[in-house]
């Protein structure tokens, strides 16, 4: 074969005449025809059906009939849903035909992981399946969901597209199943309440509270913690103030909350340091001692005042507008500053409040003979400047020359506007609306349990939800320790831990902390807590005598078994291998916050969710356990405690020993103790003889 050829089609040879199928005749028309090839405009032949081989697939029926009756109730969902197909014939394949719509997202296997335990139902369209499944077996609404392994999780796909992330997480807690496939107007009515009754808390206060919160205008001391200064000195202040003067010039920069100026600090550690330190400086007089959470209380009300003195006056917050340069705690010496921020906080407010009579009466111990700490420091009324219609110079002069004069002028002032405004001041914050059906009720005590009873039923599956389940159990027992021992929340937040067959600390040890522990006694067999009195707020009371507080806490309702459970496994898992604190209670550790200890603002929020989720209500969800309830902080407990004792002992006495307080306080601040609950307690007293008589 030459190269030419290569590639070539090699010709077909031509057909034999004794080749089989050789036709000598010629072709005719119609076989002409047949040999044409089909017509690209018509269309191909179609291929004959195959009959389809195998058993044909069951028809679907609304509502199977069951083929035995139940004699053991599963306990688990997999366990449950399996059991069930069982009994109505089902597989996974025909159970899928029958509750999944054409164009739904759920697959077979779906149903395949549910059965093995492998996956839960969670997003709203499996919330639907199981609803489908439920009325397909005539089974009670909501059976497969009171079996899931964690029955209050939140269900993942709700359509809330116009509400922010942040929001959203928080909402979804409280949204019913069905939420997708309800009527707009309903889903509106639903997404309402939710705002208005579990997020936001609806009193008027909580109202106030939000709008106010939005206007910053607060003055910031960093660094001044217990009269330490965050390593600055005097010889710099004239150089820094001199270099913030050219911010004077523009008031709208005064609005929002901004650091104080070094002298102003220095001014305010000095104080802080004159009121908290152990010893007094040498030449200086004082009546009191502020404890820690007393400091940080007076640190951020001064900020407050000084902060609306600088604010602009053309903003929101309607301030004075004084340069940050001149402001100075010498000013609080002066009646016309004290006038102007009282008639500012009512315009904001609408009325007087015992807020304000606090705060005069901080003016009056700064300025209180022989120990106030203003008027041992005569010095700083070189530092005040004119205010126009406030501070003039003549009174500057006059304080400059005769300061003890000046603060005596002043005391006299601040004790009348004392007396005025207690007599008009009104009660803005109720701390009794929140947990008004909880107080209405025969045992408060009882009617707080509920909470807890609904938090054990809710516990998710320790194996499946380790951290969830730790969460829970350390709302359970926040709730119950706060019943048992009725302590405030910085005592209840810095309880320590010594877990069982450890040598628990010392009292003295405890003193030098100012902190209580839980331990094992021995000696009780049970669990105690010992709190030395100088860890309370009110050491001083007659109520202590100088002695610790020591409750063994009594082993009833599933108390011991979460304690040890909640020491032994869930702290671990709360704690994710960061440092322990050594706090009883310790926050769930994430990549946001590595510290497991509580503040003040965190454990408020801990006990508040545990409200939010376990305490109110939801008519949507049938979740909650109190209908009228509100979410409230753990100060509230006191008053469910003084509230109980009163209406079954009608002893103020007795109440005040709940809460380690004196009997006055109780009556003044905790026991919402009604004419028609001492009526009653005198009548179920008198009644009793009628009943002896008959």
């Amino acid at each position: 074969m030459t190269f030419e050829t290569l590639g070539r089609k090699r010709p077909l040879p031509a057909p034999r005449q004794n080749q089989p199928g050789f036709c000598h005749a010629p072709l005719t028309a119609t076989a002409i025809s047949a040999t044409k090839q089909p017509d690209a405009r018509q269309s191909p032949p179609k291929p004959a059906e195959r009959k389809k081989t195998g058993v044909p697939p069951k028809p679907v029926v609304e509502f199977p009939k069951a083929l035995f009756d139940v004699v053991d109730e599963p306990q688990t969902f997999p366990e449950a849903l399996a059991l069930h197909m069982r009994r109505h014939d089902d597989t996974a394949w025909h159970l899928h035909r029958a509750v999944v719509p054409a164009d739904g997202s759920t697959d077979r296997k779906t149903i395949f992981s549910w059965i093995k335990g492998t996956k839960v139902p969670r997003s709203v369209e499996s919330m639907e399946i199981l609803a489908r499944i439920e009325r397909r077996y005539r089974l009670p609404a909501g059976y497969f969901t009171s079996k899931l392994p964690h029955q209050s999780r939140a269900s993942t796909g709700f359509h809330l597209d116009d509400i922010s992330p942040s929001e959203r997480r928080r909402m979804a807690w409280h949204l019913p199943p069905e939420f997708n496939f309800l009527p707009l107007d309903k889903q509106e009515e639903i997404v309402e309440w939710v705002r208005r009754v579990i997020i936001s808390g609806a009193t008027g206060y909580r109202l106030f509270q939000a709008a106010a919160m939005k206007q910053r205008y607060a003055i910031r001391f960093p660094g001044v913690v217990f009269g330490r200064s965050s390593g600055f000195g005097w010889d710099k202040f004239d150089a820094e103030d001199a270099s913030s003067e050219h911010l004077d010039a523009d008031p709208e920069l005064f609005s929002g909350v901004v650091d104080a100026p070094p002298r102003l600090r220095m001014e305010m550690a000095e104080l802080i340091s004159f009121k908290t330190s152990t010893l007094t400086a040498l030449g200086l007089q004082r009546n009191g001692v502020w404890g820690e959470e007393t400091a940080s209380q007076k640190l951020e009300h001064l900020g407050l005042m000084l902060g609306a003195l600088a604010a602009s006056p053309n903003g929101e917050v309607r301030g004075l507008g004084v340069p940050h340069s001149h402001l100075t705690l010498a000013m609080l010496a002066f009646p016309g500053i004290w006038d102007w921020y009282l008639q500012w906080r009512e315009r904001r407010r609408g009325f007087y409040t015992s807020w304000e009579v606090d705060m005069l009466r901080i003016a009056l111990a700064l300025t209180r003979q022989d120990t106030g700490w203003l008027r041992q420091h005569g010095q700083l009324a070189q530092r005040v400047r004119p205010i126009a219609g406030l501070i003039s110079a003549d009174e500057i002069e006059r304080a400059k020359t005769d300061w003890h004069g000046a603060c005596d002028a002043f005391y006299k002032h601040a004790t009348a506007r004392v007396r005025e405004i207690s007599r008009i001041a009104r009660i803005h914050r109720d701390p009794f609306e929140p947990i008004m059906p909880i107080l209405e009720a025969p045992s408060p005590v009882g009617e707080y349990r509920k909470i807890t009873d609904e938090i054990l039923r809710r516990i998710p599956d320790e194996r499946r939800y380790p951290r969830d389940a730790a969460e829970a159990v350390r709302s359970f027992l926040l709730l119950r320790l706060g019943l048992h021992l009725g302590l405030r929340q910085k005592n209840l937040r810095q309880l320590m831990l010594c877990p069982r067959g450890q040598a628990p600390r010392t009292e003295r040890q405890l003193e030098d902390v100012k902190r209580g522990e839980l331990r094992w006694s021995e000696r009780d067999a049970g669990w105690e807590v010992l709190i030395p009195a100088v860890a309370f707020k009110n050491s001083n009371s007659s109520y202590f005598g100088s002695k610790p507080f020591r409750l063994v806490l009594p082993n009833v309702v599933d108390l011991y078994d979460q304690i040890e459970a909640y020491i032994s496994r869930h702290r671990r898992v709360l704690l994710r291998g960061m440092p322990d604190p050594g706090t009883f209670f310790v926050k769930t550790v994430k990549l946001t916050s590595a510290d497991a200890s509580y503040d003040e603002n965190t454990f408020y929020e801990a006990w508040r969710l545990t409200i939010q989720r376990y305490g109110v209500y939801n008519p949507y969800t049938g979740r909650g356990a109190i209908k009228g309830l509100l979410p409230h902080g753990p100060h509230n407990v006191r008053d469910v405690l003084a509230t109980h004792i009163l209406k079954q002992t009608g002893s103020y006495e007795q109440a005040s020993y709940a809460i380690q307080d004196t009997p006055d306080m109780v009556a003044q601040h905790y026991g919402r103790f009604l004419p028609q609950d001492k009526a009653a307690l005198a009548a179920k007293i008198l009644n009793q003889v009628w009943r002896d008589e008959a």
